[in-house]
């Protein structure tokens, strides 16, 4: 349904998306991450046709967003992450507008507009000019716009900002009730919100691609290692030193030690589980075993080492046939983002 195929952009000497290619299936959420300078939003733009590519070309519906620019509108919706919405129209007049520059006939507008304004919860703003809007409400405008004209194609840019707590688990089920009939990228910072709405993610970091993959999937590449949280009772010296010397561990790090209760994290490697072995070693050298547990990495654990760390070691590409253990690494050079 969207196909991205060796996009780049440049601004002058500096270039902001590098040869990145992914796909979206037809009625998937597409998660889209990437750190403040990423390329983030200049691949969005790019997607929608706000602006062109150096290189490489989209496609969306079928269409090419470049040499077909009109037909490929005509199925997508986009919010930005700033919604555009008319300051001296009315909530009404604004979506009325966007009907008819969206060509629904006149005998449909009307309700196509009142679906929109309940189906992001501004019925009760109709009435209200946009300029005197909370930022959550221009939001919610924002996103009726967006699905307006019922796009195949849905990209939405942060469509949780200035949401609250409520607001934005509203936004999420409707998010994932659109999906299945509309295909939908979303972009957000709210990591907790990607991992509940999308099927799978697109990390960029530096204008690449450095991940590809389903959230249960990166979290569990990006353990690496298996590491299990131990907290016990003793005054033994060496617990760390005995807890190492049992095969299969390869780290131990001692969190913290108060008075007598000693609180360790223990790395093994992935798909061996020595739970059993640590426990044993622990109650048979009579230290009081308080806490044993498994450490799981969260998305937004993954997210930070991948975008923080020094790039030399190349991306954790995924694709959907895969399963975690078959891992491969793409090189990649990193050049500066200046959106």
């Amino acid at each position: 349904m969207i196909e991205v195929r060796h996009l780049s952009k440049t601004y002058g000497s500096v270039t902001a998306v590098d040869d990145i290619s992914f796909r979206v299936a037809h009625g998937e959420i597409l998660g889209f991450l990437g750190p403040n300078g990423a390329g983030k939003t200049t691949t969005m733009r790019i997607l929608t046709g706000y602006i062109p590519p150096t290189e490489g070309e989209v496609i969306v519906a079928g269409f090419n967003v470049f040499d077909e620019p009109i037909e490929a509108k005509r199925r997508t919706g986009y919010l930005p992450e700033t919604p555009p919405l008319y300051p001296e129209m009315t909530v009404r007049e604004f979506l009325t507008f966007v009907a008819q520059i969206n060509n629904i006939a006149r005998a449909d507008r009307r309700r196509r507009v009142i679906t929109a304004m309940e189906r992001t919860w501004v019925t009760d703003m109709a009435d209200r000019h946009c300029a005197t809007l909370s930022k959550g409400y221009r939001q919610r405008v924002g996103l009726a716009q967006a699905i307006l004209h019922n796009p195949e194609v849905l990209i939405l840019d942060e469509p949780t900002a200035g949401l609250d707590p409520k607001q934005i688990i509203e936004t999420r089920e409707l998010i994932k009730e659109l999906a299945g009939d509309h295909t939908i990228i979303l972009s957000t910072h709210i990591l907790p919100e990607v991992s509940q709405t999308c099927q799978r993610v697109v990390i960029i970091s530096r204008g690449h691609v450095v991940a590809e993959n389903t959230p249960e999937n990166l979290t569990a590449l990006g353990q690496g290692v298996t590491t299990v949280r131990l907290r016990f009772d003793t005054q033994d010296m060496t617990a760390a030193t005995t807890l190492a010397s049992i095969p299969g561990v390869l780290r131990v790090t001692t969190v913290e030690q108060r008075n007598s209760v000693t609180t360790m994290d223990v790395e093994t490697e992935r798909d061996h589980d020595l739970r059993r072995d640590l426990a044993r070693t622990i109650v048979s050298n009579g230290w009081g075993l308080l806490e044993l547990r498994s450490m799981q990495m969260s998305l937004e654990d993954v997210f930070l080492h991948l975008t923080t760390e020094e790039q030399d070691e190349g991306s954790i590409i995924l694709d959907e046939s895969s399963q975690p253990e078959q891992l491969h690494h793409k090189k990649h050079a990193a050049e500066l983002d200046n959106e």
